[in-house]
């Protein structure tokens, strides 16, 4: 099919999904005063919706990257690619572009969606200010939205995550705070470890260390443990600068007998474009 003939029935299925699912959306949505726009096309084909929300400070964007082949009543697990930093910030490489580069939602029919946040995203509500709602806004507008506009599975098997560094821990933090939410999660070179909102960026939003221990992912490791124990649900591959921390995670786990998939390596370029972002998804879809 032709490149512009496939952008064209690509949009006109856009269309009718949303018209479809208009009176659902506005309903989920009312209450939070939440807006997102119709879908514009990007290059590669990304449909770009822009959210405003009471949960994050001013504009706010989610990208999603269907698979080509897919049928009316397919149903498609949703790859959740967490962001590292605010806004539509690149100093650590390009999500988007990586997945496009690897085919990884062709190959593994998924929807691919991108979201952006408006301040450093650790996926953590602030104790005081409101425009920092990032879990919140996560799970009660991104989450929703893909699920009543496009074909997504809404069940927990369908909802999975990936992220580095701070998408990393935010992965892993997502997950064991909302295991009925979401199934599986990967992080990648993630300061999974740390004990004090005093590095990174962390403070100005976990607010207080009060608010970080909810958050804190050796305390809920801890505590979802028994819930970890049956089947591996977390992934830990290799690791750019924080080698210590996953070892230290991997023998929290352990010792914990939470099963889990885990690679010591290879070192890579702390990036999206490093190459590790192809075995991450990988071992997300093969766990069972």
């Amino acid at each position: 099919m032709p490149h512009d003939q496939h952008r064209g029935l690509l949009l006109s299925w856009i269309a009718v999904l949303l018209v479809l699912h208009q009176a659902d959306l506005e309903s989920a949505l009312a209450d939070e005063k939440v807006s997102i726009s119709t879908a514009q096309m990007e290059k590669h084909d990304v449909l770009l919706h822009t959210v405003t929300s009471p949960y994050q400070a001013g504009e706010t964007q989610i990208r999603i990257l269907l698979p080509r082949e897919r049928k009316t009543e397919d149903k498609l697990r949703v790859l959740y690619i967490l962001p590292v930093e605010a806004g539509n910030g690149q100093r650590w490489g390009d999500p988007v572009a990586e997945i496009v580069k690897h085919d990884l939602h062709n190959q593994h029919r998924l929807i691919c969606v991108f979201p952006t946040f408006s301040a450093l995203p650790w996926y953590a509500d602030h104790p005081h200010d409101f425009t920092i709602r990032q879990e919140s806004y996560f799970t009660k507008v991104v989450v929703p939205f893909v699920e009543q506009a496009y074909p997504a599975d809404a069940t927990p098997g369908g909802r999975l995550l990936v992220g580095f560094s701070k998408s990393g821990y935010g992965a892993y933090s997502l997950l064991l705070r909302h295991p009925e939410l979401f199934s599986k999660a990967a992080a990648w070179d993630a300061p999974l470890m740390v004990a004090q909102p005093n590095k990174y960026g962390m403070g100005p939003i976990f607010g207080t260390q009060e608010n970080f221990e909810k958050y804190r992912v050796t305390s809920l490791l801890k505590n979802r443990a028994p819930l970890l124990q049956k089947s591996p649900r977390l992934i830990l591959t290799g690791y750019g600068g924080f080698q210590q921390q996953h070892t230290a995670a991997h023998a929290l786990m352990d010792e914990l007998k939470i099963k889990h998939l885990y690679r010591d390596g290879p070192q890579r370029e702390h990036s999206w474009n490093s190459g590790w972002l192809p075995e991450a998804v990988g071992l997300l879809l093969e766990l069972r």
